[in-house]
């Protein structure tokens, strides 16, 4: 008696090693220990079905949910050999993974096996546990907008205020980009608030103090650096004006615009290996009090006063540019041509003006004169008209660039103060301004 001989040929790829990576990550049984599946769920766990389909996910670049079932058909021995698991292709129906997303959405449940994930993945890979980026960002798209709903109309950040979003605060080990704690939130909330709530949650996720947390301006709210330092952590962020002003930012460079102060020089080395400044700075001490819920909180804060080269070169251009397009507008208001309104008055010459050095940003930057020629003609009487004089005026306005002002502005340029509570020996200037999350270098 001859024994049939049986050949399945499957599609392997990389699913073995994503399942394995998946499992060695303890996913598959931090999900069955906190999501809980309803009394009437058979089969495949919700932790394996979900791998699986993290698997498809990873493998095919592809989130949706109606191609699972056919893909998992199409490798059925591969995906019992990885998992140890019977499967069955019906078991990863879009219907099966949508329960599955709506258990996923359980916000208590998630934060808890979002922390239990965090806990377990550092001790896989051995991280370092000092830097901490949060940041906020977009996703907007043709969603029907409820009153309860996450999708809300708000300020747009990829330009589509026609289209309703929600916000997604993310918090990642700097400089890994390994994701620690990720918030959803409705569209229209601003960002400044979402900041406390992610510091809470990558506490919770890291049991650990001490941590950098490093943001951007909107995380330079005064409560949330209290809420940091109260906690015995330590911040990065950027001051915007509403935190520092024109006016302060002005005092803290006089010394500088005097050549009473040194500054220290801050290097970089380039893909080269040639190591090149890229910005100048100093640093102040200052004494920060907030009040918060149960005391007054009074610390010390370095602020950090540097000028990135760059990004006074960049901006000096940008203001050229400006200038040069400004002029040229200008000079076209002394056209004469048939169907260009004429300007008559002075009034309507300078309204003109100070429309075009407003649009541009360079106002107190242009020297301007405006010359006013006045043409008398004598008119005959006519009909029940009587005999008088009109009067024409023609205006000649002339346009260049004040170079002192402009001076006197550039030399502004580049200049950002950066707030921590964080000592030097911990944070220098120069590590400071080499935070990979800092574009402006």
């Amino acid at each position: 008696m001859t024994n049939a001989l049986s050949i399945v040929t499957e599609r392997v790829d990389d699913i073995p090693l994503l399942l394995a990576q998946i499992e060695k990550m303890g996913i598959p049984e931090l999900l069955e220990t906190h999501f809980e599946a309803h009394g009437n769920w058979v089969g495949t766990g919700i932790g394996w079905t979900t791998a699986v389909w993290m698997a498809h996910i990873l493998s095919q670049g592809d989130h949706r949910l109606s191609w699972v079932e056919k893909w998992v058909g199409e490798r059925v021995e591969t995906l019992e050999r990885s998992t140890g698991e019977l499967v069955l292709a019906t078991e990863w129906s879009d219907d099966r993974l949508g329960i599955i997303l709506d258990l996923l959405s359980e916000e208590e449940s998630w934060q808890k096996f979002e922390s239990a994930l965090n806990r377990r993945t550092i001790r896989v890979y051995d991280l370092k546990r000092e830097r901490v980026r949060l940041d906020s960002t977009t996703a907007s798209g043709h969603w029907e907008v409820t009153e309860d709903g996450l999708f809300q109309f708000g300020h747009s950040k990829d330009h589509r205020p026609d289209l309703p979003q929600l916000k997604v605060m993310l918090s990642t080990l700097d400089p890994l980009g390994m994701a620690v704690a990720t918030q959803a939130v409705s569209g229209e909330k601003a960002d400044d608030p979402l900041y406390v709530p992610a510091i809470k949650q990558v506490r919770d996720s890291l049991d650990v103090s001490g941590l950098l947390y490093v943001g951007d301006s909107k995380m330079a709210a005064l409560a949330t650096r209290a809420f940091v330092q109260e906690g015995g952590d330590h911040y990065l962020c950027p001051l915007p004006k509403t935190q520092l002003s024109d006016a302060t930012l002005a005092e803290y460079l006089a010394p500088v615009w005097a050549d009473e102060l040194e500054l220290t020089p801050i290097f970089r080395t380039d893909a080269t290996g040639e190591r090149k400044e890229i910005a100048v700075g100093f640093e102040r001490e200052v004494t920060v009090t907030h009040q918060t819920a149960e005391r007054v909180l009074t610390w010390t804060e370095r602020h950090l006063v540097v000028r990135s080269h760059q990004f006074a070169k960049t901006s000096e251009a940008a203001l050229r540019k400006r200038l040069e397009t400004a002029q040229a507008e200008l000079m076209l208001l002394n056209e004469r041509k048939r169907g260009k309104k004429r300007l008559e008055t002075r009034t309507e010459m300078d309204d003109a003006i100070q429309a075009i050095l407003g649009r541009h940003r360079i106002k107190g930057l242009m020297k301007l004169t405006v010359t006013e020629q006045v043409d008398a003609r004598p008119m005959r009487a006519y009909g029940e008209r009587p005999a008088g004089v009109r009067i024409k005026r023609t205006f000649t306005l002339q346009a260049e660039v004040d170079e002192a002002a402009v001076q006197a502005e550039t030399r502004s340029f580049g200049w950002r103060v950066y707030a921590t509570n964080s000592p030097l020996h911990s944070l220098s200037l120069e590590q400071a301004t080499a935070s990979p999350w800092n574009k402006q270098w």
